[in-house]
C-alpha cells in the first residue's frame, strides 16, 4: 500500500448528533389538581366546615400541595414553550403559598399584627390579589369561554371573601362558598377534558373566547 494512497483517503466525517427532542406534555394534567385540592380546601372552610379554629388544616393543602404543584406545573409548562400557561400556573401557586404564609402568620402571630388590624391586613392582601385576578380575567378572554369562566369566578369568589372581611357579614362567606365550589367544578371539566385527551379520547367543548 503506497504512501500517495493513504493520503488521498478521505478521513470519515462523524455524523452530526440528532438533536435531542423537546419536551412535551400536558402540564395542566398536573397544576389543575393541585389547584383543586386548594380549591376545595377554602370552599370547605368558606362553607363553615372547616372552623375558624382549625384553619390551620388548609396550609398543608394550600402550600405543599397547591403551591408546589402549580410551580412545578409552571415551569414545565415554560419548559415546553407555552408562556401563557406558566405564568397562569405560577400565579396562581404564588397565591396559595402567600395565602399559607398569612395563615401561618396569623395563627402564629409572626408578623405582630395587633388584634383591632387583622381584618384591615387580610382585607389589605385580598385586594392586591382580586385586582391580579381581574387582569388576568381581562387578559386572557381569548381564551376558550371555559378559562374566563374559571378565572371569572375566582374572581368573584375573592372579592364576596374581601366584602365579608370589611363588613363582617359572614353569610357572604357561604355565598363565596358557592363561587368556590363553582371554579372547583369548571376546574374538573377543564381536568377530564385534558385527561381524556392525553389517553387518546375526544375533546370536550370549551366554549369559544369572548375575544378572537
Amino acid at each position: 500500500m503506497s504512501t500517495e494512497h493513504i493520503e488521498s483517503t478521505p478521513a470519515p466525517v462523524a455524523e452530526a448528533a440528532a438533536p435531542a427532542a423537546a419536551p412535551t406534555g400536558n402540564p395542566a394534567l398536573l397544576g389543575l389538581p393541585a389547584f383543586l385540592i386548594g380549591g376545595i380546601g377554602l370552599t370547605l372552610y368558606l362553607f363553615g366546615y372547616l372552623p375558624a379554629a382549625a384553619v390551620g388544616t388548609l396550609v398543608p393543602m394550600t402550600l405543599t400541595v397547591a403551591g408546589l404543584g402549580l410551580l412545578v406545573a409552571g415551569w414545565w409548562a415554560i419548559r415546553i414553550g407555552q408562556g401563557a400557561v406558566g405564568a397562569i400556573f405560577t400565579v396562581f401557586a404564588t397565591f396559595w403559598m402567600s395565602y399559607a404564609y398569612l395563615v401561618l402568620s396569623l395563627v402564629n402571630d409572626w408578623l405582630k399584627i395587633p388584634a383591632e388590624n387583622t381584618s384591615t391586613a387580610q382585607a389589605t392582601f385580598l385586594i392586591a390579589w382580586l385586582v391580579v385576578f381581574a387582569v388576568l380575567t381581562l387578559a386572557t378572554l381569548r381564551l376558550p369561554l371555559a378559562f374566563t369562566a374559571l378565572f371569572t369566578l375566582v374572581t368573584i369568589t375573592v372579592a364576596l371573601v374581601l366584602v365579608a372581611t370589611l363588613t363582617g357579614m359572614a353569610g357572604l362567606l357561604t355565598v363565596a362558598g358557592i363561587g368556590g365550589a363553582l371554579f372547583c367544578l369548571v376546574a374538573v371539566y377543564i381536568y377530564v377534558d385534558g385527561m381524556t385527551q392525553e389517553l387518546g379520547g375526544p375533546a370536550r367543548s370549551m366554549g369559544n373566547p369572548l375575544v378572537h
